[in-house]
């Protein structure tokens, strides 16, 4: 086994064994004639160029940049409309294009990614997230300026090559990929390795710091990484458009970016030579898998089954080993929501505030169903539901630290499980919440079992080849005849408590969500909570004093996959059907981003976050929609990083702050960084040391050797 390790974790591994282990795959399970290879070589070096892309974001700015292809969407729909609806020259369109995707590049690099960058790179990768959807709008609105719409037609090139390999033909389109695509990939090495440019790209990746003391422009060198991440982006979806067309609806599929995820994990972020032959590999395995598939969609399928298995095991043959400033921006923390000050607690003002606001919440939710219609009230009684999957990634990444894109899947198995047992065992409620959940708890725990080996963005990239695999293949009901896809019936609880009209499945989602939030205050005051805690922010730490550091990961993952198991069966009896198809992995991903924008440190958090998911698309109208795409979230994460809950959290902090200043009473938590901040401010900008003695007074220290 260790002689298994150290093979896979040799330079070689990279480049040349992880592909040669695909290709064997696919000819030993998938064999296909050589038409067809040649087919999957092509697909594979389009997905290179959107590799190549992630490699060097990641090595820029320690992120993985889920809008990498989205980034190159926008030039090349500009670039088709004005190739078919303006007649511009094929040449022109691709300068026009390359120009524009360099641009957009800059842009989005100066005007999102440099507002976080001393942000936490979950942060960032949420603000990806977001700007990919903002991309993708945008390119749906271009085609308009035509009083066009965006369609798979193919493009033309200007060449006239036609030949044929078996029963498959190739033209001109496919030789430009194979031409230009390997010219492109050398070109960017080329300037990595031997450049001034280059030099100064590895080295301000690594020390960013360090780098900008010694004069190097490191945001500069940022900006020109985005540029050439969009350029290439761009020229693989232009080339794409060539040979398969643009995609149906202006939008990239999740498994085109899985592929080319996959490709850059093999490479392990780093080795642009091994996201060639491994994006190459896929693509020749992607062609295996269609020539042998009875449809496109089992091919589908199984395609992102095998990819999320390539992806979990060439991140755990990867080394343990993170370099301090990878170990550093990997950070999670998103700030602790803290309690009410002991010194406050018992002040009538406080006090009477507190019973105010928790009278007045639960008049208004004991409320709704007599104050809004069945539409409304059904609306609002998801949103509980859903607040409740958003507790799960509240438990696990905003205690725990560990990233999930799989909490909706979760939910989905969840679903399935409830769904069925309802139907064929007539399981009542109370059993089948419980029951579904502790399946889904395992499920989750198997999951997290390569948080024992890898840590931050690393695991991000685990669950969502999870998410893709789960809504592609195991959650699908074209694929096992054992889900559910009968009417649910809302069955009497005790056979007694009948909750089968709209306002009793309200009332059912109130008490769940009421459950859960008491269930989550429970774990965050108990032993568990504390040490998921400390977990996040120093799991040596956390070693160093006893506790198990496998048994505390693993039990973040079984109860946040508890926490979506239940909400999924409730979901199903709220739906009173099974669907497969919502259970999709960029739901899972909205699911994270919006577990950020409501804030992941309380259960408060979650419900804003719930309700700024569903209540954009629910209830604004016109522009305003426009708030619940990627432009809302990153207006939230510009003006509020730590989300909406910190919001509230930070006017509750301020008045609280008056009260104890109108009453001379002395709070050291709500005082002490606002005095901290000041005493800095005062001292002159040299090498200092901050010493807080007990009494909250600070004392600078300046030295020639302080740091």
């Amino acid at each position: 086994m260790d002689r298994l390790n150290s093979l896979l974790a040799s330079p070689a591994s990279g480049w040349l064994l992880a592909p040669a282990l695909v290709v064997a795959l696919q000819q030993v399970v998938w064999p296909a004639p050589a038409g067809a290879v040649l087919q999957g070589v092509v697909l594979g070096l389009l997905t290179s160029m959107v590799g190549l892309g992630i490699v060097l974001i990641y090595r820029s700015n320690r992120v993985l940049n889920f809008a990498q292809g989205e980034l190159g969407l926008l030039p090349t729909i500009l670039a088709v409309m004005l190739l078919i609806e303006s007649g511009f020259p094929y040449f022109a369109v691709g300068g026009i294009g390359l120009a524009a995707a360099l641009a957009i590049g800059v842009v989005v690099e100066f005007l999102v990614i440099r507002r976080f960058a001393k942000s936490p790179r979950l942060i960032l990768t949420v603000a990806t997230l977001g700007l990919a959807q903002l991309l993708g709008l945008a390119a749906l609105l271009i085609p308009r300026w035509w009083d066009a719409r965006v369609s798979s037609q193919r493009i033309d090139s200007p060449f006239d090559i036609t030949f044929d390999l078996g029963s498959f033909r190739f033209n001109d389109n496919h030789v430009m990929v194979l031409v230009v695509v390997p010219i492109v990939l050398f070109a960017v090495w080329s300037l990595l390795r031997f450049t001034k440019v280059g030099i100064g790209i590895r080295a301000a990746s690594e020390l960013p710091d360090r780098a900008s003391t010694l004069g190097m422009p490191v945001k500069g060198l940022q900006s020109i990484v985005w540029a050439i991440a969009t350029a290439l982006a761009f020229i693989a979806l232009f080339l794409r458009a060539g040979v398969i067309g643009l995609p149906v609806g202006g939008a990239l599929g999740l498994l085109f970016f899985l592929r080319a995820l996959a490709a850059a994990v093999v490479a392990r972020l780093t080795d642009i030579p091994a996201v060639l032959t491994t994006s190459v590999a896929l693509g020749v395995l992607q062609s295996g898998i269609i020539w042998n598939a009875g449809s496109p969609l089992e091919a589908d399928a199984l395609m992102a089954a095998v990819t999320a298995g390539l992806i979990l095991f060439a991140l755990l043959a990867r080394p343990r080993t993170f370099s301090r400033v990878e170990a550093a921006r990997a950070a999670l923390s998103m700030g602790e929501t803290r309690p009410v000050p002991p010194e406050l607690r018992d002040r009538v003002e406080v006090r009477a505030a507190i019973a105010v606001l928790w009278v007045a919440a639960i008049a208004l939710a004991l409320a709704v169903p007599y104050i809004f219609g069945p539409v409304n009230t059904l609306r609002i009684a998801f949103l509980y539901l859903f607040t409740i999957t958003l507790l799960s990634l509240v438990l696990l990444t905003g205690w725990a630290g560990q990233i999930s894109l799989g909490q909706l899947a979760l939910s989905g198995f969840g679903s399935a499980f409830g769904g069925w047992m309802i139907l064929h065992w007539n399981a009542d409620l109370l059993v089948v919440v419980p029951v579904a959940g502790l399946l889904c708890a395992a499920i989750a725990v198997v999951v997290g079992l390569p948080a024992l080996r890898l840590q931050g963005l690393y695991l991000a990239v685990t669950t969502f080849a999870f998410a893709v695999a789960a809504s592609s293949y195991f959650l699908n009901t074209r694929f096992f005849d054992w889900l559910p896809d009968d009417r649910i019936p809302r069955l009497p609880i005790l056979g007694r408590v009948d909750y089968s009209s709209t306002r009793g499945m309200y009332f059912v989602s109130l008490i769940a969500l009421a459950l859960a939030l008491v269930a989550l205050n429970g774990l965050r005051n108990s032993r568990t909570g504390r040490v998921l805690l400390a977990l996040r922010d120093n799991e040596a730490g956390v070693a160093a004093f006893g506790v198990s550091v496998t048994r505390a990961k693993l039990t973040a993952f079984a109860l946040s996959g508890f926490f979506a198991g239940c909400s999924g069966v409730l979901v199903v009896v709220h739906q009173q059907a099974y669907n497969g198809d919502g259970v999709s992995a960029s739901g899972g991903i909205a699911t994270l981003i919006a577990a950020v924008v409501g804030g992941l440190g309380s259960g408060f958090g979650a419900l804003l976050g719930s309700l700024f998911f569903n209540g954009t698309f629910w209830w604004l109208k016109g522009i305003w929609r426009l708030f619940a795409t990627g432009i809302g979230v990153l207006a939230v994460l510009l003006v509020a990083p730590g989300g909406l809950g910190a919001i509230i959290y930070q006017f509750r902090d301020w008045l609280l702050r008056r009260l104890a200043l109108r009453h001379g009473i002395h709070v050291p938590s709500l005082v002490a960084d606002s005095e901290l901040s000041d005493a800095v401010a005062s001292v002159p900008s040299d090498p200092l040391v901050l010493a807080i003695d007990d009494g909250g007074d600070v004392e600078a220290e300046v030295g020639s050797g302080a740091t």
